[in-house]
């Protein structure tokens, strides 16, 4: 198994990425060999001064950087030799397996619809998150900004695709599928979800229980919930605040711990062919840990051929 790691990219890299890796290092037992995306003569002292094993890691040079702020299409055009564009290069040519960033996010998405191609009959690729529930369960929600407008086939294929995600990667047994809504009840909503209610009703791959509204999102009534990148975005930088303000007041509780990002490292792009992995510009060590730790699940688990499976016709 080959992961390979955009060591460039995020406000802190490359040194918590080397931290990452390191961490990833000593407490998997993943046999994954990490290929390092970046400047060689800037990653090798670090790697040496972290005595990360030379056998468990190869360096590719990319001396080019896409800065957080450039934009995605012209920088992945104009800068070829950047470890983003270097490592959706190896990822398309099968020399990798996986390929995890915190760097620009919208050069991450450009290259993963366009470098490689979306699972056969998915119309988009969707990004999810993590939804920490109040009864210590994991929930997840999809999609949270790629696709900011949807039609209700959109919705009810990312239905789909968390369904997969969440049996195969969160463990969860016939996940339930909820819609996020204004109301509980079949006929709520506005045009999008009046017309995704049925689709989701009447599609048997998946588990669908109905509406699921702002309130529900933190208690256990879905394990999918489902909605545009528009609202789903609103409600991942709300649940993002969460933390922030009970970190910030210094209020301590186990629970809140859990919507720190870290402790999930990053984003998977869902719908695409091959694991992609997207982390927060601010990423320290242990969310390098934890998408590498996620990568390696994504190789190992049956999650893709699975969901080859699901869109054949």
């Amino acid at each position: 198994m080959t992961i390979g790691l955009d060591m460039m990219g995020g406000d802190y890299a490359p040194l918590e990425a080397v931290k990452g890796l390191q961490l990833f290092l000593l407490d998997s037992d993943a046999p994954a060999t990490v290929f390092l995306f970046g400047d060689e003569a800037v990653l090798q002292p670090l790697l040496q001064e972290h005595a990360i094993p030379a056998d468990r890691y190869t360096i590719v040079h990319a001396p080019q950087v896409i800065g957080m702020h450039e934009h995605p299409t012209k920088a992945l055009k104009e800068k070829q030799q950047s470890s983003i564009a270097v490592g959706f290069y190896f990822l398309a040519q099968g020399k990798i397996d996986a390929f995890i960033s915190a760097g620009n996010t919208g050069a991450m998405l450009v290259g993963s619809l366009y470098s490689l191609k979306s699972i056969e009959g998915v119309l988009r690729p969707t990004i999810s998150t993590i939804i920490p529930k109040d009864n210590g369960q994991t929930g997840l929600l999809l999609d949270v900004g790629l696709n900011a407008d949807c039609k209700p086939e959109n919705l009810n294929q990312f239905a789909v695709l968390g369904s997969l995600y969440a049996k195969h990667i969160l463990g969860i047994d016939n996940p339930r599928v909820g819609l996020i809504n204004i109301g509980e009840e079949e006929g709520k909503g506005n045009i999008l979800a009046q017309a995704a209610y049925p689709l989701l009703k009447e599609n048997s791959r998946i588990n669908f229980v109905g509406n699921v509204e702002g309130r529900d999102v933190l208690i256990d009534k879905a394990d999918v919930m489902v909605c545009e990148g528009f609202t789903g975005n609103i409600i991942l930088k709300l649940a993002e605040s969460i933390y922030e303000i009970t970190h910030r007041k210094d209020i301590h509780h186990s629970y809140f711990d859990r919507f720190n990002f870290e402790n999930y490292g990053g984003t998977p792009v869902l719908g695409i062919n091959k694991p992609v992995i997207i982390g927060h510009g601010i990423s320290g060590a242990r969310a390098f840990q934890n998408m590498l730790n996620l990568a390696a699940r994504m190789v190992q688990s049956d999650l893709f051929a699975q969901m080859q499976a699901a869109f054949r016709h």
